[in-house]
């Protein structure tokens, strides 16, 4: 056998066995007649020693090798003299008898080290190598035991896991597919599933009421640091359900994951929002609750004191930041400028400093001090605290006043990534207008149901009605990202017939693109919801981190690239005729 240990398993109980392992040459360290060497597999590292003195054989192979060389080391465990706490194999070393070299190394790249030297771009063009390194190892562990919780979990309830198609028809409302030539059909194409949405609304009506699956789903969409074209899901539907049967199944999911995964008893129900309100507090409809530091509305105690910035804004809203009233000039025309960056929007930034020697504000001269005291206390501001606030058109500006408040929280060390504040949002718009293309769309899929008391509205032809109509649909938040999304499906042929009417299709287009569902319906569809999660943005939080691409074994790059194999990548021109396609890009000469 190659190895009869890991290179993290042996202690100091093990003293005087013979044992072989096999790994990496993580370092050489040359001191006198004695060599170190550490020696690192997926398990950990184990330091190994060759004495000169000792075996001449041993020592001259020890001087062939270099950093990455594989090799088969066997020899006693012996108790280390100089130990080290900081590995779990820190106090016992392994006195080389024998040692052979299974493959020779080039040197990397870059150093395999927790702290590498190597620039992100060049890890992934040698991800392989990136791979050895302690922090990734870490988050694919991580993720391997989130996705056996979720199983376990799931199985032990009654939820059965069943695969769906990756290639499926394409359907495009919402972000871009992407699309496979059929060979055997040719000028017709299959898309990757975006997700499996109709696939398990089509197992609820065969009458498997408990379905879930940890799915590959692809979007061809710009990427950002929590997206990537292919990713994947926890998808999961159920059948003779409410919201509330899929909010307390799947509270109890999150739970269970923070309890084995991170050790952390939550034993109270998870917050609840509605959009509306997440949006009036928060500016958001994925809060951070990790903090305070909420919004108010304060435009009409602000009118009328003739500073035209407020009197004529449809919106004025603030925060209290606590404890920065000290801030400098320089900071908060920082701040300022801050908030004018074309992507938070806003033409600039009023404060009032509330500190113990009374209150300074930029809008003294329209305010006296009795009414800035009043406006501090309407926004929960103590002595000490720092008031920022913001006007102009209302949806603009709390979305501004919220990205406000996230950069004030960060700044305040109140983001921390070891807290988890957890959150249901509810009652989201059901539909969102486009002037552009003057039509609705869904805000989630066209097969959300719209929430029974306002079937009305939903019926209604006048767009006031149909804006105001809700959706029976809910998002799992924390720490401020959207984690997991869902909703009660809609049952009824004829409810969903209503909803491609009123999103524009054609009654012919509707079936074309989704005849297989509205037909489904017609055999006897049961009452229906479920919920998706991102599980690489989950594994991600779980890990502390902002970017999900540590958690993902192969990610690609900001542009879509997998840069270590070079994809995407042009065809030869023998396989686009077989496929029947053409490309218009003029060929490099």
């Amino acid at each position: 056998m190659y190895r009869t240990h890991t290179c993290g398993e042996l202690r100091s109980s093990d003293a005087g066995r013979e044992v072989t392992l096999a790994g990496w040459v993580q370092r050489i360290r040359k001191m006198g007649s004695l060599s170190f060497i550490d020696l690192r597999d997926r398990y950990g590292i184990t330091q190994l020693v060759a004495d000169e003195k000792e075996s001449a054989k041993v020592n001259e192979l020890v001087s062939k090798l270099g950093r990455e060389y594989v090799i088969q080391a066997t020899g006693i465990v012996a108790e280390r003299q100089s130990k080290n706490s900081k590995i779990p194999t820190g106090e016992i070393e392994i006195k080389l008898s024998a040692v052979k070299i299974l493959n020779s190394a080039v040197t990397p790249p870059f150093t395999i080290e927790d702290n590498t030297d190597g620039g992100e771009d060049l890890r992934a063009q040698y991800r392989y190598l990136d791979l050895r390194r302690n922090p990734l190892r870490r988050a694919l562990e991580l993720r391997h035991r989130m996705a056996h919780e979720v199983r376990n979990y799931l199985s032990d309830i009654g939820f059965l896991e069943i695969e769906t198609p990756f290639l499926i028809k394409s359907t495009p409302e919402g972000a871009r597919d992407f699309v496979v030539p059929s060979r055997m059909n040719p000028g017709e194409f299959y898309a990757l599933p975006q997700s499996p949405q109709t696939f398990k609304q089509l197992l609820m009506v065969a009458g498997y009421d408990r379905y879930f699956q940890i799915v590959r789903c692809f979007r061809d969409e710009d990427l950002r640091a929590d997206r990537q074209p292919e990713f994947t899901q926890i998808d999961c539907e159920m059948s003779f359900v409410e919201r509330e049967d899929i909010l307390v199944t799947f509270e109890g999911l999150v739970k269970n994951l923070f309890k084995n995964v991170l050790g952390i008893e939550y034993d109270k129900p998870f917050p609840r929002i509605s959009y509306r309100d997440a949006m009036e507090y928060y500016g958001s409809d994925k809060p951070d609750i990790r903090f305070g530091m909420k919004m108010h509305t304060v435009t009409e105690m602000v009118k009328g004191h003739g500073f035209g910035v407020f009197d004529d804004a449809g919106y004025v809203g603030a925060i209290a930041v606590p404890g920065c009233a000290c801030y400098s000039r320089k900071q908060l025309d920082e701040l300022t400028e801050w908030v004018k960056r074309p992507q938070i929007g806003a033409k600039g930034l009023v404060y009032i400093k509330y500190g113990e020697d009374g209150i300074k504000s930029t809008i003294d001269k329209f305010f006296t001090a009795e009414e800035l005291e009043g406006l501090a206390a309407a926004v929960g501001a103590v002595k000490g605290d720092l008031i920022l606030m913001l006007s102009g058109a209302k949806k603009k500006m709390q979305v501004a006043l919220g990205a406000l408040r996230l950069e004030m929280g960060a700044r305040l060390g109140l983001r921390d990534n070891s807290k988890y504040a957890p959150l249901w949002v509810y009652d989201f718009p059901l539909l969102e207008w486009d002037d552009e293309t003057a039509r609705f769309y869904a805000m989630h899929h066209p097969f959300t149901a719209p929430k029974p008391e306002d079937l009305d509205k939903f019926y209604s032809n006048r767009k006031e009605d149909l804006e105001q109509v809700n959706a029976n649909a809910y998002d799992f938040v924390l720490n401020g990202t959207e984690v997991g999304g869902g909703s009660i499906r809609i049952h009824d042929s004829n409810v969903q017939e209503r909803m491609f009417e009123v999103l524009g299709f054609t009654k012919e287009d509707a079936e074309y693109r989704f005849g297989f569902i509205i037909n489904a319906f017609k055999y006897g569809a049961p009452p229906h919801g479920g919920i998706a999660f991102g599980f690489d943005r989950f594994c991600a939080l779980f890990g502390g981190q902002e970017t999900i691409r540590d958690y993902i074994a192969f990610p690609k790059n900001n542009t879509g690239r997998d840069v270590m194999l070079d994809a995407p990548s042009r065809i030869d021109a023998s396989q686009m005729e077989e496929l029947c396609i053409a490309s218009t890009v003029k060929e490099d000469k």
